[in-house]
């Protein structure tokens, strides 16, 4: 009877001693960065790929720099320093981070994007097709005032998404004579709905007239809802339409009301938290990713989608 105790205990501890280094390998440290956490969707993705790391055993560090591209630089070298297993900018545009991805890639830390934007250095980023959400979304904008009228545009061009998204609006104006730009404001992040109904209300004082201005063009639904509360403070709802990108749920709820918002393009952020994910996966077994670019899919939402 001993000897089967003693049998027993020896091979419980020795399956026990096996089978630490197997789960110590499963377990990994990603490091998200981002400048953007207040932006709804940027904290939409981040908030499920942490969810999602959860299920693999992952550890996620998450860092917002509240739009401090210096300071996320020099979080990123900590990150480096500190030996994760993987590094994803979340949002952050990595021409402005080229010195710490050429740091990451030496220590060989693979780094990803989520909406980031691909450059030399990133394994792969996980996005939105930006040209094809900024056609539809500009091009149901300019058919709703009948390619005719004086337009605002609200853009952030560090964003890599939302100057992709400018570039076609740019190209779609050169082929749109009839339309032409009052002007163009750069939103601040963070707080980009209001900042952009402030600078609306601006925009409407210095421009008074009915059909002075015919409608509004957003980079993304933040800036597109704080000029929508000022044209309806204005009480100029009636001569002034709205789009934007994103599909945010209070946009999607000011369409639904009838608002002067009249557009949006919905992008899966769940869905690229999952693909990225996916590609973590690939990385971490030794193999490349499927892409240096992947698309989540989007669709435009109108009035007359509901």
């Amino acid at each position: 009877m001993r000897k089967v105790a003693f049998w027993i205990i020896a091979i419980v501890t020795l399956s026990s001693l096996t089978l630490v280094p197997a789960l110590g390998a499963s377990q990994r440290t990603v490091a998200m960065l981002t400048p953007y956490m207040a932006s709804v969707t940027t904290n939409q993705m981040i908030r499920a790929f942490e969810a999602e790391s959860r299920v693999k055993g992952w550890q996620v560090i998450t860092i917002d720099t509240k739009g401090d591209f210096g300071a996320l630089a020099s979080r990123m070298e900590d990150m480096i320093a500190r030996k994760v297993d993987a590094i994803v900018l979340a949002m952050a545009d990595p021409n402005q981070l080229k010195d710490p991805i050429k740091k990451a890639n030496q220590a060989k830390i693979p780094v990803l994007g989520g909406d980031a934007g691909w450059i030399p250095g990133i394994a792969c980023n996980v996005t939105s097709n930006n040209y094809a959400m900024s056609a539809m979304m500009t091009t149901y904008l300019f058919n709703a005032i009948g390619n005719e009228g004086k337009i605002v545009v609200f853009t952030h061009r560090p964003h890599h998404g939302v100057r992709k998204r400018t570039a076609v609006l740019d190209a779609v104006l050169n082929e749109t004579p009839g339309i032409k730009v009052i002007t163009e404001h750069h939103v601040q992040v963070p707080g980009p709905i209001e900042d952009a109904r402030k600078a609306m209300e601006t925009i409407l004082i210095a421009n008074p007239k009915p059909g002075s201005i015919k409608a509004v063009w957003a980079g993304w639904d933040e800036p597109a809802i704080g000029a929508t509360q000022a044209i309806v403070a204005a009480g100029r709802q009636k001569e002034i339409v709205v789009a934007g990108i994103d599909g945010t749920s209070q946009a999607i709820d000011l369409i639904k009301k009838g608002s002067p918002l009249i557009g949006t393009v919905s992008q899966d952020f769940d869905g690229m938290a999952k693909i990225l994910i996916e590609q973590l996966d690939r990385v971490f077994s030794g193999r490349e990713p499927s892409s240096i670019e992947l698309y989540a899919p989007s669709r435009l939402i109108t009035r007359d989608s509901f």
